[in-house]
């Protein structure tokens, strides 16, 4: 008999609560605002403080991502970043939620997909990291840092992999850093020493 009483006395109250509300403000940073309360302008801002802030201060970065994703949540740039804060601080699956947002506002964008690929990869699921480095590719088959990133893992578990010639032979050409230019020149060579 209490709980009954408790229940009829709790839902007045809850539906007052609702009802004090404005019914475009949105509950959360996840929850879309009309049209009009969207602000890109705010959060291509935030998100670009935040930037800056993802490995030196990362507290500070959420909060600005969060701010960012209130003002827009739509604002796929926003959802990247804090996928990377997230990857950063070992939160996988966050990381993933982040990248996939990402990934469908940014259909363009490589870079969603590969830090995907990158989380998959950390998570162990290596079949699955590569799709989405190939898929990353498809969008943009020149992102240098994608190329990198799957010649590296294909190297890693399978150096007899068909594609990892073209890859290394295109990172040792497009790439800027020297690091990686000797790092896939040296690969090539010792394939092809390997086959000799």
């Amino acid at each position: 008999m209490k709980n009954s009483i408790v229940i009829a006395v709790a839902a007045p109250l809850l539906l007052s609560l609702g009802a004090c509300k404005s019914p475009s403000t949105p509950d959360g940073p996840y929850q879309p605002v009309s049209e009009s309360l969207r602000s890109s302008l705010l959060a291509e801002e935030r998100n670009h403080e935040a930037a800056d802030l993802i490995y030196t201060e990362p507290e500070e970065a959420e909060r600005l991502l969060r701010e960012a994703l209130t003002a827009d949540i739509y604002f796929g740039p926003a959802h990247n970043n804090l996928g990377v804060l997230y990857l950063e601080q070992g939160k996988l699956f966050e990381a993933a939620n982040e990248f996939e947002w990402a990934r469908k506002l940014m259909p363009g964008a490589p870079d969603p997909r590969m830090n995907l690929a990158l989380t998959l990869e950390v998570a162990g699921r290596v079949t699955e990291a590569i799709t989405e480095y190939e898929t990353a590719l498809e969008v943009s088959p020149e992102h240098v840092p994608t190329m990198q990133a799957l010649a590296k893992l294909i190297l890693s578990k399978d150096r007899n992999d068909i594609r990892l010639p073209k890859l290394l032979e295109a990172v040792s050409i497009r790439t800027s850093d020297s690091n990686w230019r000797t790092w896939a020149t040296g690969h090539l060579v010792t394939r092809k020493t390997a086959s000799e």
